[in-house]
């Protein structure tokens, strides 16, 4: 009987899945207008889908029934006859012809082909079956095929020690460890089979009992299949006959068991630590006492305090520098690999993603190993393509290559700090003293063997990964010239319990990291904090001093302290200042400016002490801003109204029916008028708040001076898209910030002052100017018994007058046809410093109180007044008390006037008590201007600056940072503006409603 496969039977199989798109496709030809109905989909299958019956068309990409007599083969794609039948056709794909062997041939040959006879019974799949020992032969030496096949023992005597081999088709030579120990292909008692290999008894090996657990951290008993069938003679070849690769796979073993060792069991390390033992005759390679001859180099030994010395003892005898024509800044790391058998791959050069499981392009995974360069890499990958892309573990000694004086090439070897490592069930790499550390060399990246339970060829029950790598570069104290110790790999690995590998995803990180010893900055910040907050004290009495003497208070209580606490807090912030501005342009210009490396940026650990300078800066800082913003809203102020009446008119009185002659009223549009300037000039500033955020906005993200924050060499403000992009420094990204901000706006403050008040408008001596044009003075106290006088008296007399006149005036004024404004005659000194006496103040107390509650002192206010005519006559009474004192009517409250000295001027205190006169000191700085945003522009910008660099160091995000900047000085200028405004309204009796 033959079967027959072949293009028929795959149509009419496939007749279903493919009838509708056929007849499509012929509509479509002949009816073009339902060409646009046709669909694209057909039923998804899958190989392992398919029934016994049945294969995979490649082609078709659907299950085909197999023909008659025959079954789905190993793969699945194609079909083989069932067992009873000989192939007699075979073209290469699913089409085969079958036909079925004689009665007195059921057998099939080992092809397939032909039909015979097999007298020693037939296997599963219908094929001859021989003994164990024997070889199944079907054809003569020449091919010629026998009517019967034959099972032919191989000779185990001593003259051939052949056995058949795994196929059961030829006879080869035993395995040597048999016939060491038994001379013979068998290995009987009382030899030890293990492995595959034969020992003899009569050794002294370990006992039998060797473990084959896996150590791990998910807390479950483990024992790996891996290890149960070849550690055992992996490590008696290593000790029996120094097998060289059976020593490298015992050592591998050692690496999957996380190097961990226990002396209460025969683990992997344990023996390998036995085996290091029992060899101490033999020599060393290459000096090295932790590596022994025939034997993996795994330890560095478990002396405590030996890796301290490991890590920073010996320089590597080789310079590092960024820049110059000695410029080296790739570190060239090679490794010799191996595979889980103990076979030596190759060497090896990191570079190409290596040790990094995360994906990315060749350029930015080669970035790792550029020195300087802090690097960083995390991602999620699914356990399936790990799985898939790591069957079996590869390991890694890794090295560090470099070249002499000599240009002679050499490696240096790089420790291992295995974070996973137990030693007798402690881990003691996880201990923050390095010298309870247990260095280590060899690693691996994915082991996904060792995790098999019962079968090698099943999916494992467990897999360790490499979860997190950091190879970690410490430079030399002091070194000129690049010098570094030995690099150190951190590692950890993570055990996974298998479910489901495709929706189980892995976190992966690789880092590099560089470090140098931070003990000098530490001290020289320490000096500089001691010494400048030693002067911030001293500069904290000196204004709790003068400003006790202001408010005329000699006595020290809590609001003394409290404004002592308030000054030292704005000088503290300073300190702080000045430090961390210095100490991050230390580390911008001397990092990026170097040739020869000599300093490494700080890591972000170490950052933190610098990040709550900054933080303590900028508290400290919001503190003296508010202090400023509260004094500033609660001066008292009165503008001196010096215009006279010009005579009287006729005037209607009220319930009389008559009118009388009365005084002509002085208009109060001028007061509102100064009113409405002051208003506005409370929050000028000498820059530009909005320039000042969007400049350096553009200069960080546009020109790209955030570029010069990089962990890495470069000084270059553009980066390719292709290239690596390294995290930002706190410290870098802090000091381009200041540096940019601080520039901007002292070039805002000089373009003001040189340029803009001197040719387009000053604001302030335009104030000035408008309030003697309009006959108001200006009397302010910031202190109780401190404050500032701006002399408007005019000097032509009269303010409130017609335009002919005011240009007249002017005029005259151009041509020094008239009297200087100044307070003294003959003299320009407009603005003074005042410092009052006690009896002044207490009358200007007396007089303001009237001017802020309903009832006055009895000989001021008529108790029937209403209070409105209440607060006009107050209003009046201070506008004449004020313009009498000036004009020194008081006898018992004068004044006298002076110059400041020098050194009253730089420590900004009043020497002279005013005790019975008051004092007016002559103010050509117009410093009046305190009591406005205009006179604390330091603060203002510095305060600006420091919220900027808080918000970007918590968010690293400068455009963030500049509209919140942005955003607080409107809230706080809106603050200022409206609080201000009532304050004015409050203290001056000026209706809020005509303040615009």
């Amino acid at each position: 009987m033959v079967t027959h496969g072949g293009g028929d039977r795959l149509a009419m199989a496939c007749w279903s899945n493919h009838s509708v798109a056929v007849v499509t496709v012929i509509l479509s030809l002949v009816l073009p207008r339902f060409s646009r109905a046709q669909t694209f989909s057909f039923p998804f299958r899958q190989p392992e889908t398919c029934s016994h019956n049945q294969y995979f068309d490649i082609s078709a990409l659907c299950c085909v029934g197999c023909g008659a007599n025959q079954r789905q083969d190993t793969r699945g794609t194609s079909c083989v006859c069932i067992p009873g039948f000989q192939m007699i056709a075979n073209n290469g794909g699913p089409d085969i012809i079958c036909k079925k062997c004689p009665e007195n041939m059921k057998g099939v040959t080992q092809d397939g082909w032909n039909c015979i006879s097999c007298p020693g019974g037939l296997t599963a799949e219908g094929k001859c079956h021989c003994p164990t020992g024997h070889i199944l032969v079907e054809r003569d030496v020449n091919g010629t095929l026998l009517s019967q096949a034959t099972c032919k023992p191989c000779e185990e005597n001593e003259n051939s020690f052949t056995i058949a081999n795994a196929l059961g088709n030829r006879c080869i030579r035993c395995e040597p460890t048999f016939i060491n120990a038994s001379r013979s292909c068998a290995c009987s008692e009382p030899n030890i089979l293990t492995g595959g290999l034969c020992f003899s008894s009569t050794g002294d090996f370990p006992p039998r009992m060797i473990s084959a657990a896996r150590y791990g951290e998910l807390g479950m008993p483990f024992t790996s299949e891996w290890f149960a069938k070849y550690l055992p003679s992996a490590a008696a070849a290593c000790w029996v006959y120094a097998n060289l690769t059976s020593c490298q796979a015992l050592g591998n073993m050692c690496v999957m068991n996380m190097n961990s060792y226990d002396s209460a069991t025969f683990d992997a390390c344990r023996l390998f630590q036995f085996v290091f033992e029992n060899t101490a005759g033999l020599r060393t390679v290459h000096s090295i006492s932790f590596w022994r001859q025939n034997l993996p180099w795994l330890f560095y030994g478990d002396q405590p305090g030996l890796a301290p010395q490991v890590l920073s003892t010996t320089p590597l005898p080789t310079n590092f520098s960024f820049k110059g024509q000695t410029q080296n800044t790739k570190m060239k790391f090679v490794a010799a690999s191996y595979d889980v058998r103990g076979n030596f791959l190759k060497w090896q050069s990191l570079e190409g993603g290596v040790l990094q499981l995360c994906p990315d392009t060749e350029i930015r995974l080669n970035a790792a190993y550029s020195f300087g360069t802090t690097y960083q890499q995390n991602c999620e990958i699914p356990i399936s393509k790990i799985l898939t892309d790591f069957p079996t573990p590869i390991f890694y000694d890794v090295y560090l290559e470099y070249t002499d004086e000599n240009q002679h090439q050499y490696i240096w070897a790089v420790p291992v700090l295995n974070l996973n490592l137990q030693h007798n069930k402690i881990f003691v790499n996880q201990d923050s003293n390095s010298g309870k550390w247990l260095l280590t060399r060899r690693i691996f990246l994915v082991d996904a063997l060792s995790g098999q339970e019962n079968d090698l060829g099943s999916q494992p029950r467990l897999i360790r990964i490499a979860t997190q790598i950091s190879l970690s570069i410490h430079l030399v104290p002091n070194t000129k010239n690049g010098n570094i110790y030995p690099p150190l790999i951190t590692i950890v690995y993570s055990d996974i319990d298998i479910k489901d590998p495709n929706s189980q995803p892995v976190k992966i990180s690789f880092s590099v990291t560089y470090e140098m010893n931070q003990r000098d900055a530490h001290v020289q910040t320490d000096i500089a904090l001691g010494v400048l907050g030693g002067l911030a004290v001293l500069s904290s009495l000196l204004k709790t001093a003068g400003w006790k003497r202001r408010i005329g208070s000699p006595m020290i209580d809590l609001q003394t302290v409290t404004k002592f606490l308030v000054y030292y807090a704005g000088d503290l912030a300073n300190v702080f200042f000045i430090i961390t501005v210095g100490t991050g342009l230390y580390w911008l210009i001397f990092f990026k400016a170097q040739k020869s490396v000599s300093v490494l940026l700080p890591m972000p650990a170490q950052e933190e002490r610098f990040v709550t300078y900054v933080t303590c800066a900028f508290a400290l800082k919001a503190l003296q801003f508010l202090h400023k913003l509260i004094s500033q809203i609660t001066i008292d102020i009165f503008f001196i109204d010096w215009e006279r009446p010009k005579g009287k008119v006729l005037k209607a009185v009220e319930g009389e029916g008559g009118v009388r002659s009365a005084t002509v009223p002085v208009s109060i549009w001028r007061t509102y008028f100064v009113a409405n300037e002051w208003n506005e000039i409370q929050t000028v500033r000498k820059i530009n708040p909005i320039f000042q955020v969007l400049t350096a906005l553009f200069l960080l993200e546009v020109v790209g001076f955030k570029n010069l924050a990089l962990m890495d060499s470069s000084s270059s403000l553009s980066r390719s898209p292709a290239s690596y992009i390294a995290p930002y420094s706190r410290i870098l990204r802090y000091a381009v910030s200041t540096a940019l901000w601080l520039i901007i706006g002292i070039i805002q403050i000089v373009f003001f002052a040189v340029f803009y008040e001197r040719f387009i408008e000053d604001k302030i001596q335009q104030f000035v100017d408008l309030c003697c044009m309009s006959n108001i003075s200006v009397f302010l106290l910031s202190h109780k018994c401190f404050g500032y006088y701006i002399h408007g008296r005019s000097v032509h007399g009269h303010a409130d007058t017609n335009m002919e006149e005011m240009n007249l005036n002017l005029k005259r004024e151009a041509e020094n046809l008239c009297s200087q404004r100044g307070l003294v005659p003959n003299t320009e000194g407009q603005t003074f410093q005042i410092a009052i006496s006690g009896q002044m103040r207490q009358h200007y107390d007396r007089i303001h109180e009237t001017l802020t509650t309903k009832n006055g002192p009895p000989r001021l206010l008529s108790s029937s007044a209403s209070t409105f005519e209440q607060s006009i006559k107050a209003y009046h009474t201070m506008n004449k008390f004020l313009g009498s004192f000036i004009d020194h009517v008081h006898k018992e409250m004068d004044y006298f006037i002076k110059d400041k000295l020098l050194l009253e001027r730089i420590l900004g205190v009043e020497f002279m008590e005013p005790m019975e006169k008051s004092i007016f000191y002559n103010d050509e700085g117009y410093s009046f201007s305190s009591v406005l945003y205009y006179g604390n522009e330091a603060t203002l910008l510095i305060y600006d600056l420091l919220f900027f660099c808080v918000v970007d160091l918590a968010c690293q995000n400068f455009i963030l940072a500049a509209f919140l900047t942005y955003l607080q000085q409107e809230i706080f200028r809106f603050i200022r503006n409206t609080v201000g405004q009532k304050n004015l309204a409050s203290k001056t009796l000026v209706d809020q409603r005509f303040l615009i």
